[in-house]
């Protein structure tokens, strides 16, 4: 979960709260179908991973709420989910103190990763205790449904099934410790043109994913995702890391959400950083070894 570390000890009010908030990897996607509202039914098993942005939340005195993030790609003010979350909770108090938040990424940006689900995610439970709102994590979750579909999970803080459009999670128990080697080739892929362009296959009506995983066999049977294909079609290089990976000694290999980070599943991080090793990486790519939280 990301921690909140208390810049003030004691029984001095916190004014300033410190956070890790992680990114994510589906071991699964299924898309279901296309509801009424535009978004899809999804299906899906995920999990956080110890690659982790960090957050620096402060009450200010100057009204308003100021983000900075200083990375090409993310904005500053309104346009950041990290401002939405405050400003969600914000709107909840009678007061309206200043909120600063600053973020330092570490997650690459729009990698299918969840980063900015996650920052979003810990803005709500850091703000929850600045300001001593009390709300439980459902309805944190509740608010955070409105800021995005991931933005519950990483509320939820352990591995699940997650249904809906992603806010409907069921936990799941018995998923085995992981490493995992990531790599991201540095393309953009639009999450809305992957799921504008993907074909829906028809499911059995006993459809169900398996909710019990014992060994890293089991686990990596599992892996699948319904949106690759689509991402794959138009970035082939995608295809061409998993492969590598998987020769490599992968146990298995997947794109995570809508791309274009690939992962690699280990059982050991010796393993795991000897794979990354060999792997050619070209001027631009993200790479790093991380294990299942």
């Amino acid at each position: 979960m990301p921690s909140l570390r208390h810049a003030q000890e004691g029984d001095a009010p916190v004014e300033t709260l410190r956070l890790t908030a992680p990114a994510k990897v589906n071991f699964r996607l299924d898309v279901l179908g296309k509801r009424a509202d535009g978004y899809h039914d999804v299906c899906m098993v995920m999990q956080r991973i110890d690659l982790c942005d960090d957050i620096t939340i402060s009450l200010s005195e100057t009204p308003g709420i100021r983000v900075t993030c200083g990375r090409a790609g993310v904005p500053d003010g309104p346009g950041n989910i990290a401002w939405r979350a405050a400003d969600a909770l914000l709107s909840l108090t009678e007061g309206k103190p200043g909120i600063d938040i600053a973020i330092v990424k570490q997650i690459p940006v729009a990698a299918g990763l969840g980063g900015g689900s996650s920052d979003a995610a810990a803005v709500l439970m850091g703000v929850n205790e600045l300001l001593r709102l009390g709300l439980p994590d459902e309805r944190l979750m509740e608010i955070g449904a409105r800021l995005g579909a991931d933005v519950p999970f990483f509320v939820f803080k352990r591995p699940a099934l997650a249904e809906g459009i992603g806010e409907r999670l069921t936990p799941l128990e018995g998923i085995p410790p992981v490493w995992l080697a990531i790599v991201n080739p540095g393309v953009h892929v639009s999450t809305a043109w992957a799921y504008q362009n993907l074909q829906l296959t028809k499911r059995p009506a006993d459809y169900m994913i398996p909710r019990f995983y014992g060994n890293v066999g089991e686990l990596c049977a599992l892996l699948a995702n319904d949106l690759e294909a689509v991402t794959i079609s138009r970035f082939p290089v995608i295809r061409q890391i998993k492969e590598r990976l998987v020769a490599c000694g992968a146990a298995g290999s997947l794109m995570s959400g809508s791309g274009p980070t690939v992962f690699g599943v280990f059982a050991g991080e010796e393993a795991a950083r000897r794979a990354l090793a060999e792997l050619p990486v070209s001027a631009g790519w993200f790479a790093a070894v991380t294990r299942t939280l």
